[in-house]
């Protein structure tokens, strides 16, 4: 089947099918450049973790690179820097995504080297307590030794008492120290099987030469036997604020942190929000910027933003404090003026328009490149199940109202649904 939509602009023709092992294949054929992507996401993240092998879907991600039947430990890489290209990976609460971008004549090296590790992996212990270190030291780095470091983690516990998003994708020192050869084949089996994936193949090439390359090499691989068992969100509703105070980390200045939850990516209110607070933080005549940094002197920094997630995300709001002294309390005092006017107001008919253009313009420059495009259509197919949502996308921002706007904020920015976390540098 070959798809576009009209009407908006960044639009991406594709063809996609089902291979007869449950793999999902979208080919997106553009000769702009003479490279070609090869992108699979595999519809598994942290949020399928248990609480006990916190940050297992990450080290995993790491382990996958350690080597398959056909590819020796550490060649993985080197199979691809020397043909000319480069590749990643990423983990979400939600997926896991590999891709390799190469020269357009070495797509089938890329297959190759995906369909193999989906095929056969082949791990030991030496790579195992190789990439274990890997991992502990990413942690220490990016949250234990960095200022504020700590939030994600205390903000995830209070935010989630009941789902697992309530732990951070990186996960715990000690639950990812456990993590045995056998936690590792019991995930390779469950979740990297073709039925749970989807492969995408964008820029340069020919649908014919890709598809009869996607049968050679994805088409012999078993489909999987294990029924994968979703986590289904079943926290309570929030009755009044969760706050903690933290006073003990070194940090250079006063910070306030908050978090709202908010409903899952998609949704009408989740894209009222996701503008709202482009209104609320973005440049300096934002609201933000002006009543707590231009206006106020109160903060340093000011910003707001959505964490759009597949079950219900978080809008977030922090401030950082101009002064060592500054008094959060009145910090506080001016966001919740700041928000409390999105849940009375609307917002004007120039402020909307202001960051549906830049929402436009982010969405359309973000698939621009065959990695850009090849990333957006896995995301859409794996939470949605509907890719032609990347090309409707567009549309639900362009068509969202001022009265949308304020609903949603009324809905989901209330002070007793808000959970906050206030960073004090230590007194010695």
């Amino acid at each position: 089947m070959s798809t576009i939509s009209n009407g908006h602009p960044g639009q991406i023709a594709y063809d996609e099918y089902d291979l007869a092992n449950g793999l999902h294949v979208i080919l997106c054929e553009d000769h702009k450049a003479p490279i070609v992507c090869v992108n699979i996401a595999y519809h598994v993240g942290s949020k399928n973790e248990t609480p006990n092998r916190a940050g297992f879907a990450h080290l995993f991600e790491h382990l996958l690179f350690e080597g398959s039947t056909n590819v020796k430990r550490g060649d993985f890489d080197k199979y691809v820097t020397e043909a000319g290209g480069y590749n990643n990976a990423y983990t979400t609460e939600d997926k896991t995504n590999y891709y390799e971008v190469l020269p357009s004549h070495q797509l089938g090296l890329a297959l190759w080297l995906e369909s193999d590790r989906m095929l056969g992996f082949v791990l030991g212990e030496e790579s195992l307590r190789t990439q274990k270190d890997v991992v502990k030291e990413e942690k220490r780095e990016r949250y234990d030794n960095t200022p504020y470091g700590s939030l994600s983690e205390r903000m995830m516990r209070l935010a989630y008492t009941d789902f697992p998003y309530r732990w951070t994708v990186i996960g715990d020192m000690d639950t990812i120290e456990a993590a045995t050869l056998d936690d590792v084949r019991d995930f390779y089996t469950t979740y990297y099987s073709p039925a749970n994936a989807t492969l995408v193949v964008s820029g340069d090439f020919k649908n014919t030469e890709a598809k009869r390359l996607i049968e050679q090499y994805f088409g012999p691989i078993p489909r999987g036997s294990r029924d994968i068992v979703r986590p289904l969100f079943g926290d309570l509703p929030q009755q009044g604020e969760r706050r903690e105070l933290v006073t003990t980390e070194a940090v250079p200045l006063p910070a306030v942190f908050y978090a709202y939850r908010m409903p899952p990516e998609g949704t009408r209110d989740a894209i009222a929000l996701d503008l709202a607070t482009d209104i609320l933080s973005t440049g300096r005549s934002s609201r933000l910027y002006q009543k707590l940094v231009y206006q106020g002197k109160l903060a340093s920094e000011v910003s707001a933003y959505v964490d759009l997630r597949e079950a219900p995300g978080l809008v977030w709001f922090y401030a950082v404090a101009n002064e060592p002294d500054q008094p959060i309390a009145a910090i506080e005092a001016a966001l919740e003026d700041v928000i409390a006017s999105m849940r009375s107001e609307l917002v004007s008919e120039n402020e909307l328009q202001k960051a549906k253009n830049k929402m436009e313009m982010r969405l359309v420059a973000s698939r621009v490149t065959a990695s850009g495009k090849a990333d957006q259509l896995a995301h859409a197919r794996t939470f949605f199940g509907n890719t032609d949502r990347v090309n409707s996308i567009v549309g639900e921002y362009t068509n969202a109202t001022t009265e949308d706007i304020r609903t949603a904020s009324a809905a989901w920015l209330n002070p007793d649904q808000r959970c906050t976390v206030v960073y004090l540098p230590p007194k010695d």
